[in-house]
C-alpha cells in the first residue's frame, strides 16, 4: 500500500509540475517586431542613412582618384623605365609605393574598423537605435510582454500571427506614421 501511495504521489507531483510550467508559459507573452520595417518608417533614420551614403561616396571618390593616380604613376614608370637611371628608377618606385600606401591609409582612415564612417554611423544611427529600443521597452512594459524578438533577424521563423507583431505600436510610440 505504501508503495502504491508513493507512485501516486510521484505522479501527482509530476502532473503539478507539468501544469505549473504550462501556466507559467501562458503568463509570459511574447511579441515580435520587424526592425527593418520600423527603421524604414523613421524619417530620421532615412536621413542619417542618406548622410552616410553621401559621405561614403565622397570618400570613395577620393580613394578612387588616389588609386588612379597610383596606376598612372606605375604605367608611366613602366614605359619610361628603360630611359631612367638607376637612381631615378629607385626614386620613382619609392614614389609609387608611397602613393599606394597613401591609398591604403585613406581606406583605413575612412572605412576601417575605427574609421570615419564607423564613427559617423555611431553618431547618427546609435541614438535612433536607442530611441527605438526604449519605445520597444515601453510597449513591452505596457502590454506585460516578457520577450520581444526581431522577426527580420530570425531566419528560423516560418510563421507568426500578426497579433504578435507590435511594430506599428512601437512606431506610434516614436511618433512615426
Amino acid at each position: 500500500m505504501k508503495k502504491i501511495f508513493i507512485i501516486h504521489y510521484s505522479l501527482l507531483i509530476a502532473a503539478l509540475l507539468l501544469c505549473g510550467t504550462t501556466f507559467a508559459a501562458k503568463e509570459q507573452p511574447i511579441a515580435y517586431i520587424d526592425m527593418q520595417y520600423i527603421l524604414k518608417n523613421l524619417p530620421q533614420y532615412e536621413q542619417a542613412n542618406e548622410q552616410l551614403t553621401m559621405l561614403s561616396k565622397r570618400w570613395q571618390k577620393e580613394i578612387d582618384a588616389a588609386q588612379q593616380e597610383a596606376r598612372v604613376m606605375a604605367t608611366n614608370y613602366q614605359t619610361e623605365q628603360i630611359f631612367l637611371s638607376e637612381n631615378m628608377r629607385t626614386q620613382r618606385e619609392q614614389e609609387i609605393v608611397k602613393k599606394e600606401q597613401e591609398v591604403l591609409e585613406l581606406k583605413r582612415k575612412y572605412f576601417g574598423q575605427e574609421g570615419e564612417l564607423y564613427k559617423k554611423r555611431e553618431a547618427l544611427i546609435k541614438p535612433i537605435q536607442d530611441e527605438v529600443y526604449n519605445a520597444i521597452q515601453e510597449v513591452a512594459n505596457e502590454r506585460r510582454i516578457v520577450l520581444v524578438k526581431d522577426r527580420s533577424a530570425d531566419p528560423a521563423l516560418i510563421y507568426m500571427s500578426s497579433k504578435l507583431d507590435v511594430s506599428d505600436q512601437v512606431l506610434r510610440k516614436l511618433g512615426a506614421k
